[in-house]
């Protein structure tokens, strides 16, 4: 088993692209998604009853390394404090195959 840094990104649906770019710049190759995820946080309730994505919430979940993890961080908290959502960033073990 390999240490790792697992990353969990929740963000508003418009800037799952930007969430995307700013991975891959900071060497994350690869990730998860789920979308219309809900929930309630410090900008109030989240429900997947709209008739526009635009006001819906993404999941980003990926795993990288403690140097990719500083990069990441540094990076993704102007679009956090911007446009609202969380970053979680916990220890991990990876199973490599």
């Amino acid at each position: 088993m390999e240490l790792v840094k697992k990353i969990e990104i929740i963000t508003n649906s418009l800037e799952l692209p930007r969430v995307l770019k700013i991975l891959e710049k900071a060497g994350v190759s690869g990730y998860t998604i789920i979308e219309n995820v809900t929930g309630t946080g410090d900008r109030g309730r989240v429900i997947n009853d709209l008739a526009t994505q635009a006001l819906t919430n993404g999941y980003v979940m990926s795993i990288c390394t403690e140097k990719s993890e500083h990069q990441l961080v540094k990076a993704i908290e102007p679009v956090l404090k911007k446009f609202g959502g969380v970053c979680i960033v916990s220890d991990a073990k990876w199973i490599a195959h």
